[in-house]
Parts: C-alpha cells; sequence; structure tokens
C-alpha cells in the first residue's frame, strides 16, 4: 500500500509538471521552461543519488524527494516543451514532417533506454548510472540553451 502511495505521488508530480508547463509556456518562455526542466532533472537525480550514504528513512525520503522533483521538472521542461517547439520551429510547409521527425527520435530514445538502462544497471551500477543521467542532463541543458529557437510570441507564418 505504501508503494501505490508513493507511486501515486509521483505520477501527480507528472501531471502538475503538465499543468505548469501549460500555464507557464507563454509568459516564461519554452526555452527558459526547457533549460530550467533538464537542471531540475539534474537535481533530483543527484538528491537520488544522495541516498546511497544515507540509511533507512533518510534513504527513502532522498529517493522519493528526488524521483518528485525529477518528474515534476520533466514534464514542466523537456517533456512539454520538446513536443510543444517541435510543432512551432519548424516552417508551415514542413512542420509535420519535423513535428514527426522529433516525435521519431523520442520514441528511438524510449526504446534504447528500456533496453539498455537494465543492463548499465548491472554493468557500472546505480550511482554511476545516476550520474551519467545527471550529466546528460546537464547537457540537455546546454545543447537546448546553444542552439535555442525561442517560439514564445512569434506568430507562425500563413
Amino acid at each position: 500500500m505504501i508503494a501505490a502511495k508513493g507511486a501515486a505521488l509521483i505520477t501527480t508530480l507528472l501531471i502538475l509538471g503538465i499543468l505548469f508547463a501549460v500555464m507557464l509556456a507563454d509568459i516564461v518562455g519554452r526555452i527558459a521552461l526547457q533549460v530550467w526542466g533538464f537542471i531540475g532533472c539534474a537535481a533530483g537525480l543527484f538528491l537520488a543519488s544522495l541516498s546511497a550514504y544515507f540509511t533507512d528513512g533518510q534513504q527513502l525520503l532522498l529517493i522519493f524527494a528526488g524521483f518528485m522533483l525529477f518528474n515534476f521538472m520533466t514534464n514542466l521542461g523537456p517533456n512539454a516543451q520538446t513536443y510543444l517547439l517541435a510543432g512551432e520551429v519548424f516552417p508551415t510547409a514542413i512542420r509535420g514532417k519535423g513535428a514527426g521527425f522529433a516525435a521519431a527520435f523520442a520514441k528511438i530514445g524510449a526504446v534504447m533506454t528500456a533496453f539498455l538502462f537494465p543492463i548499465l544497471l548491472d554493468t557500472i551500477g546505480t550511482q554511476p548510472l545516476l550520474y551519467c543521467l545527471i550529466v546528460t542532463s546537464l547537457l540537455g541543458a546546454a545543447v537546448t540553451w546553444l542552439f535555442r529557437i525561442e517560439t514564445t510570441g512569434v506568430i507562425a507564418e500563413g
């Protein structure tokens, strides 16, 4: 029952992240939300990684807090904004193809994750894998910032 309550709480934060993304995308901007989302994901993963240095209740608290932050920030930033940006940055004539291409790459990443994570977890262990994920989240923030195309307030061509 405790696991179910924890899963429900974490899922609630996924939904809250999307709601905040919807409310803030036109106010804060898509790029800012994506960058801060990636940084928040890294912070959540770092919190979870600290659990290795604690026991019992403290360990569980850090794991839950880390993954709650990760889930909220994922849907505030990279998840929501990737789909939003993909539909906005391509010219109208190829917008459907561009958004489809972006979605296809996201699905390739999801499939690779499903197959590779168990192997990596077994091969390098939890801590190194979490540190790798922290680095990739920070790289996501950096790449987003370096190659940014802010679409907030831009009116699409006809």
